[in-house]
């Protein structure tokens, strides 16, 4: 038995002495007790309550009795994906399968199905007729309702129904959890749980629901699965793209209103509104919980599980985002209203690193899905709700937006202040625009001067404000704003630091002629993004929902979308077009949007013509092109509007995914809370044995 966390066999169960568990959490993560992770707080949280629960990780989904290793708990079973949803896990955005999870033994790849949620749910639906079967995290709160799946590229049911469950715990389920949890034991069927909010049920009784809104039914916004009508199919993406659009307005705790969608077969499954905020204490309870801050021994031996690496150091500050970016999912799982975590609380944890001989004195991250927010976006959020036709950040930042900075700089320099503490990182990202509408602080020459090292990661996603404007963000022009702040911050500190920014390709509403624009940004301001991604349609984001349909549905225009593979291919290029091995696809992008003029020596051209062509837009040689070349990719550092020395770029449910999850919650695109990864979990195998680094 390992001694503090929670038992994960059936000889744990007799060395404990407990006879039957109230709770078995089925879990496609590794276990990890640590409050990064959402299933570590949903356990730890049921046990604080005075329930027992077990910990079932990974089970053989090829054998169906491993579902079967803890026995059948009294009160139900609990599923999630883990932090990650399981097909971004597993795959690319090319479809292309990943050789690595970092979220299993040893980063080894194949430890859990596709789909999850699904097959786990099933499993033990076989095996238990009678058990409740509660389903939660990223994966299971994104497809609460019938949701397009790019995978397969159609539209699937609500995984309540796909996946034999009874009940959904959304979002972040704390409230839910405890709630679900106090209503079996009181004997309540879990089938008339149908009254906590951050659920979703199901019934086949129309008149029980209540208070609800009807949403388009399943057949509507499917039908596009089973036609070849291309009036039909747009005619049900549209209805699509209108289901979605009143969803996204009720996801508010204060304001969202009951929803619920019918089925074919005579189901209707029913969404609660959102579960109401923690306040400060309640944060700080879930984060006092007696976690094991360890992956289980039982992975020492396997190599550990490499994205604790990045999260181990690492502070959640807060949680929730009024930023509201369309290929973000925060806005359906989180929610926009931001809650945090006292200083005290956070303080207090920091302190805990000391005691690990690992800390060497630097505390890798103090944030959440954006470092500095740390409360409400207005005072009203907490009473009227988040505004339905109006966004806190697009297109410009609200007058009515509270952006001092004091509470967060006051918190950073608390913990830099700690005895045996280097220095204090801030990883998570940060919203430039909101830095630039603070006037009350010096937070941009503080954050330079103590809390990077050479490097600060901001998301501009693009430089076209048409595509902009389908991401959500602001103009180019704020962004180029920002960088000049920011040099003009370091020279007067004397340092040599620089902006990386993620930059996105083929967001829906991006054309060639706005790839172009974006290659010819990165050509002026001598930028070379080493790492870039394509859009990734994910669950739960405005952006999957254009890319499928057509549409913004917070709009209902159309909108242009790059679903050919080529094009998306050639869109991608052009913002690496430096690469050789991009030349090609760079000049037949260039070709098609008639830019002849950017194919040359010259030094505004992208790309030299094919050899033999004879072509070429300078009257400069090739000996001088090959100069202007050199310069070019040498990757040296200039003062222009955006120094940068490379950039990345996220997917749609990139924040959160870490994005922690509701009841078994989850956290793939950066949740707060959920594992850490700013929008990704920065991975490695650790080297060191455990028997070192565990305390005794």
């Amino acid at each position: 038995m390992a001694e503090g966390f929670l038992p994960v066999s059936k000889k744990d169960l007799e060395e404990r002495g407990i006879g039957q568990l109230d709770f078995v959490y089925v879990c496609g993560d590794a276990y990890v007790d640590h409050s990064s992770f959402g299933a570590a707080i949903i356990c730890r949280l049921l046990e604080a309550h005075g329930f027992t629960v077990g910990f079932l990780a990974q089970p053989n989904w090829r054998k169906p009795e491993s579902v079967k290793a803890l026995g059948e708990p009294r009160l139900g079973f609990l599923v999630s994906s883990g932090n990650m949803d399981s097909m971004v896990n597993h795959y690319s955005v090319t479809k292309h399968r990943r050789a690595v999870d970092a979220y299993s033994p040893g980063g080894k790849m194949g430890k859990r199905p596709d789909h999850a949620v699904v097959v786990y749910g099933n499993l033990i639906r076989q095996a238990y007729p009678e058990a409740a079967i509660i389903i939660g995290g990223i994966e299971a709160s994104l497809r609460r309702l019938g949701h397009y799946d790019y995978w397969s590229d159609s539209v699937k049911r609500s995984v309540l129904l796909d996946s034999g469950a009874d009940l959904i715990s959304y979002g972040m389920g704390e409230h839910s959890i405890v709630e679900i949890a106090e209503a079996l034991d009181a004997g309540i069927p879990v089938s008339d749980i149908t009254f906590i909010d951050g659920t979703v049920y199901k019934t086949r009784v129309e008149d029980d629901i209540y208070d609800a809104v009807r949403l388009p039914d399943f057949s509507r916004i499917s039908a596009a699965n089973e036609t070849d009508d291309p009036q039909i199919a747009k005619k049900a993406k549209r209805t699509y793209a209108e289901s979605f659009k009143v969803q996204y307005r009720n996801t508010d705790p204060v304001t969202g209103q009951r929803l619920y969608e019918a089925y074919d077969d005579g189901w209707f499954v029913v969404q609660n509104p959102p579960a109401k905020p923690l306040t400060t204490q309640e944060m700080d309870d879930v984060y006092a919980l007696p976690y094991m801050r360890d992956w289980h021994p039982m992975y020492d031996s396997l190599g550990g599980i490499p994205a604790f690496s990045e999260i181990r150091f690492s502070l959640t500050s807060n949680r929730g985002c009024y930023g509201e970016c369309n290929f973000c999912a925060l806005t359906f799982h989180e929610g926009r209203i931001v809650q945090a975590r006292s200083h005290e609380s956070i303080v207090e944890e920091a302190k805990g690193f000391r005691e690990d001989p690992e800390f060497k004195g630097y505390i890798h991250d103090v944030g959440g899905p954006t470092a500095e927010f740390r409360r409400p976006a207005c005072k009203k959020q907490l009473t009227l709700g988040a505004c339905k036709d109006r966004h806190c950040l697009y297109p410009t930042v609200c007058p009515n937006l509270d952006t001092d900075h004091t509470d967060y700089l006051e918190l950073l320099r608390e913990l830099r202040s700690l005895p045996g503490v280097k220095k204090v990182f801030v990883r998570s990202g940060i919203r430039y625009d909101v830095v630039l509408a603070d006037y009350k602080t010096h937070f941009l020459k503080e954050l330079a001067e103590h809390h990077i090292s050479g490097q600060l990661r901001v998301a501009p996603e693009h430089v076209s404000d048409a595509v902009l404007s389908k991401i959500g963000k602001p103009s180019v022009n704020v962004y180029n704003r920002f960088v000049e702040e920011f040099e003009k911050v370091n020279k007067q500190l004397g340092k040599d630091q620089y902006v990386v920014p993620y930059l996105i390709s083929s967001h829906p509403g991006s054309r060639l002629k706005d790839a172009i624009l974006l290659a010819e940004y990165l050509n002026k301001h001598k930028l070379s993004p080493k790492q870039v991604q394509d859009f990734y349609p994910t669950p739960g984001t405005v952006s999957t929902c254009m890319y499928y349909t057509g549409y913004d549905p917070l709009t209902m225009n159309e909108v242009y979308v790059a679903n050919d593979s080529h094009e998306k291919a050639m869109q991608r290029a052009l913002i690496q077009y430096r690469d050789p091995k991009n030349h090609a696809l760079v000049r037949e992008a260039l070709r098609k949007a008639h830019r002849f003029d950017l194919i040359g020596y010259g030094p505004e051209c992208l790309v030299p013509p094919e050899r033999g062509s004879g072509n070429g837009r300078s009257a400069g040689s090739r000996r001088t092109q090959g100069a202007n070349s050199e310069a070019r990719s040498s990757g040296r550092r200039t003062s222009n509007t955006a120094r940068v020395q490379g950039a990345n770029s996220r997917s749609s449910n990139s924040r959160n995914p870490n994005s922690r999850s509701s009841g078994p919650r989850n956290s793939d695109s950066r949740n707060s809370g959920s594992s850490r990864s700013g929008k990704g979990v920065k991975t490695g195998s650790p080297t060191h044995s455990k028997k070192q680094r565990r305390k005794k």
